[in-house]
């Protein structure tokens, strides 16, 4: 019988326990920061292609930078790198409190404010080109090996805990105290995510030039390596068009607005319930890992995912709406694990960063991407059908992957 793992065996690691503090503190406030600016961008223009637009805003350098930025961050101390990033991106909460204000809404025209808020979105995109990849990298050097897999479900919690407070506290508080406070607490929990990293001594760089090697090669290798690994390329390719045809999230100030009517504070709940799903699910996996048969119970539970958001693009009732958002977030979370536990388990110390930044180019930016996607189908067939259309892709994209990926039918995670 195989020894049974400590569900907490990663927590009782104290810099690891640093990590996640900081890993909470940056996502809680970036989620709390974009349920602010949806809603007030689409407060502003009224126009549901303009939610679109900040994602592809934030898209476009997050994508075009991110095997500059693996490659970057693999050659440097992580630490450090995660660092400046925390510092960035207080600027650019400082920067949406400034184009957002009674002042600047007042005096200045609604293409200006938005196109401002593009440009800020645009700059949190560069900032996230360097971020996603320090942060995957300095996981591994915090914990030992053997912690990988428990130490990715407790990550991922992290992520996830703070995907739900973030944008739940994000719409409470601008019903009720406004965006400057709003602003200044997002302020606040990147400082505390700052000051957690600097309790974490900086760690070795594992990079190693190879002879020969030039700067195209070194950027490159990252895709080389996800190309090779017929596991993490099957993972990433399901979780890429199933982010990308599941972006419902980006309509949700639509469906606050006009479909359920609850506003503001009904936005940061149904916001806050995927994230809510996947924490529980989350939860669950520490103390249950996923170890028999992981690439059949991906597929199926992205293909329950796919399910859910049809049930919530129909949906005019708020529970039910709140319901369907929920299963998404367990059946998210169950491919969440899955993936990282591959990249963790199957990517060599001196390649993190350019993996992660493949990662972010599979995965991450699919987040913008189908946020675009979402607001540009729900301008052309409404936003109704363009939920129900990106639930039934992600059905079809689940039925063709089990049919053409057999090494993704017959994973194993070890």
């Amino acid at each position: 019988m195989a020894k049974r793992i400590d569900p907490y065996s990663a927590l009782r690691v104290p810099e690891f326990r640093k990590y996640l503090i900081s890993r909470f503190s940056i996502i809680f406030a970036l989620n709390m920061q974009s349920t602010i600016v949806g809603w007030k961008i689409y407060e502003v223009t009224r126009d549901p292609l303009s939610l679109g637009l900040v994602g592809l805003a934030e898209l476009i350098p997050a994508l075009s930078l991110a095997l500059v930025g693996g490659h970057y961050v693999d050659r440097h101390e992580k630490r450090n790198l995660l660092l400046a990033s925390v510092s960035a991106y207080v600027l650019c909460a400082v920067s949406y409190l400034l184009v957002t204000s009674n002042y600047a809404l007042g005096h200045f025209r609604v293409d200006s404010i938005a196109w401002s808020m593009y440009a800020i979105a645009f700059a949190g995109g560069i900032v996230r080109a360097f971020s996603g990849p320090a942060t995957f990298s300095l996981m591994s050097l915090v914990i030992p090996r053997e912690l990988y897999p428990n130490g990715t479900t407790w990550s991922s919690t992290a992520w996830q805990s703070g995907a739900v407070l973030g944008p739940l506290l994000g719409g409470l508080m601008f019903a009720w105290t406004g965006v400057t406070v709003t602003f200044a607490t997002v302020g606040a929990f990147l400082v505390m995510a700052g000051l957690s990293l600097l309790r974490i001594p900086p760690k070795p760089i594992h990079y190693k030039t190879t002879p020969g090697e030039t700067v195209w090669t070194g950027l490159t290798e990252g895709i080389r390596f996800v190309f090779r690994t017929h596991e993490i390329l099957a993972a990433l390719s399901l979780d890429l068009f199933a982010v990308l045809f599941g972006g419902a999230v980006a309509l949700l100030p639509i469906y606050a607005d006009l479909i359920l009517h609850v506003g503001p504070k009904g936005l940061g709940i149904l916001r806050a319930a995927p994230a809510v799903g996947s924490c529980i699910t989350l939860l669950v996996l520490a103390h249950a890992p996923l170890d028999r048969k992981p690439g059949l119970k991906l597929l199926g539970a992205v293909f329950a995912f796919g399910l859910s958001i049809i049930i919530f693009g129909l949906s005019v009732n708020f529970l039910l709406s709140l319901f369907a958002l929920f299963l998404s977030g367990i059946f998210d979370g169950v491919s969440v694990v899955i993936r990282n536990t591959i990249l963790q388990m199957k990517t060599p110390d001196a390649m993190r960063g350019r993996v992660s930044a493949v990662h972010t180019m599979f995965v991450g930016s699919s987040n913008e991407f189908g946020s675009f996607e979402s607001g540009v189908t729900a301008k052309w067939m409404g936003t109704v059908p363009a939920v129900v259309f990106g639930g039934c892709m992600t059905l079809v994209v689940v039925v063709s992957t089990f049919l053409i990926s057999p090494a993704l039918r017959k994973l194993h995670l070890k």
